[in-house]
């Protein structure tokens, strides 16, 4: 069976940036709904569309095609009293802006502690950084009517969220 919209695709992959050194790999397949529901970058999508198990691709992320540029405005300085006692670099706290009942949330990593300011950075960690995502495709199978109501992959034995 090949790839295509509405199946269930399976992969190992293993994520490296411009410099060739690794950032992630995955031995354990992972599972996404193929055709536009955003279950992994649309580039790996598109080349993946009409592959079978056993095929291999490798795609060169820009930043664009990934996590974004890196965007200066959302790092925050905050002062130190609006943390706990105990912040430590490389905690992570939500904020936002709340309009009405809408809330737009971010999630900011924190990137610098003083005795009198918190920085704290709202970029993806991999944000402005060229990747290159190499998968091989280990199963592939069509989606259930509930995977695709839902839109998403569902584990052994249904739905799970």
């Amino acid at each position: 069976m090949n790839i295509a919209k509405n199946t269930i695709v399976s992969l190992t992959y293993q994520l490296t940036d411009a410099a060739g050194e690794m950032i992630e790999k995955i031995g354990e397949p992972i599972s996404y709904l193929h055709g536009g529901y955003d279950g992994i970058f649309p580039l790996v999508e598109e080349t993946l569309h009409g592959k079978a198990v056993g095929d291999q691709v490798t795609v060169t992320l820009t930043p664009d095609d990934a996590f974004g540029e890196y965007e200066h405005d959302m790092v925050r300085v905050e002062p130190r009293d609006l943390f706990p006692k105990e912040i430590a670099v490389g905690m992570q706290f939500e904020g936002g802006e709340e309009e009405g009942d809408d809330e737009d949330f971010e999630l900011f990593t924190v990137v610098e502690v003083t005795d009198k300011e918190v920085t704290l950075d709202g970029n993806h960690p991999l944000a402005g950084k060229t990747l290159t995502f190499a998968c091989t495709v280990t199963g592939v199978r069509p989606a259930t009517a509930e995977e695709l109501e839902h839109g998403h992959v569902h584990g052994e034995g249904g739905h799970h969220h």
